[in-house]
């Protein structure tokens, strides 16, 4: 069965420090169904001549002012078809495997709309620290506006993308992600990958770091928007899950999911089956 082919779009801006690294980890996996964007801000600082060295590589690359991040993320997805769709910013990285991993993620596991890895960082030693599994259910995302996903690790079909009205919020300056994610939930659970595909590489000039209350104040406004929007029995689901937000809690909640006595607070996981050389949800 041949791959699906995956569009993944880079949006960057005065990056150049970072931006080499980015385009390697996409480009070097050696994945034949890949559409790859790279859509540049009008950077100065040497970024257009990173990108120019990869251009053969790339489905597409521009750069020109934009209206913001979801405004060129937007601009990259309008130049792909790609079945399974994801954009990777230009300062994190994919692992060497996670490409392959994510299509035969989709193939195996058809009922899954939208994936998501293990969250890992990247230290300045090339080094992957931090590997943290969180499982995010809709509940989860009700329950607190300070609730997030690993962007870099999320992957989606194209089918779910265009029933979500097909592109990012360019309201938010900051938190498009977290928006996109909540429409995602109205319309599909979101699956766990048992496996890093994506690592976050922090520093002090990023963009959720320098202006980390206007992210805050941007999620919250998201979260009221859509806690607006829910029925009684998911917010009563919520409160929930916001009591078990302490360590008995968090305890006693993976006791019942376990047992099947809470089926609705489950994150569904999709795991490796080392016989059937196949990914399951498990």
């Amino acid at each position: 069965m041949s791959s699906p082919t995956i569009s993944i779009v880079t949006p960057s801006l005065n990056q150049a420090e970072y931006l080499d690294e980015t385009l390697t980890s996409v480009l070097d996996q050696g994945f034949g169904s890949l559409e790859y964007v790279v859509i540049d801000g009008g950077s100065s600082d040497g970024s257009v001549e990173i990108i120019k060295r990869y251009a053969d590589r790339l489905s597409y690359w521009m750069s020109e002012p934009d209206r913001g991040h979801a405004d060129a993320v937007n601009k990259g997805f309008a130049h792909t078809s790609g079945e399974i769709m994801a954009w990777i910013n230009s300062s994190d990285v994919y692992m060497p495997w996670t490409l392959r991993t994510v299509a035969a993620v989709f193939r195996d596991v058809p009922e899954a709309q939208w994936v998501t890895g293990v969250p890992s960082f990247w230290s300045d030693g090339y080094a992957v620290t931090n590997i943290n599994p969180i499982l995010r259910n809709r509940y989860d995302f009700l329950a607190s506006h300070r609730c997030t996903i690993q962007q870099e690790s999320v992957f989606w079909r194209r089918s779910l993308w265009d029933a979500c009205a097909g592109c990012l919020t360019t309201d938010l300056s900051l938190a498009c992600d977290h928006e996109l994610w909540m429409r995602f939930f109205e319309k599909a659970p979101l699956f766990h990958v048992d496996s890093v595909l994506a690592a976050f590489r922090p520093h002090l000039d990023r963009r959720g770091s320098v202006q980390s209350k206007e992210y805050h104040r941007e999620t919250r406004a998201t979260w009221k928007h859509y806690r607006s929007q829910a029925s009684s029995r998911d917010l009563r689901r919520a409160a929930a899950i916001r009591a078990c937000d302490s360590r008995m809690g968090r305890i006693l909640r993976t006791s019942l999911s376990s047992l099947g006595l809470v089926g609705w607070d489950r994150a569904p996981r999709i795991v490796f089956d080392h016989a059937l050389e196949h990914w399951t949800v498990g």
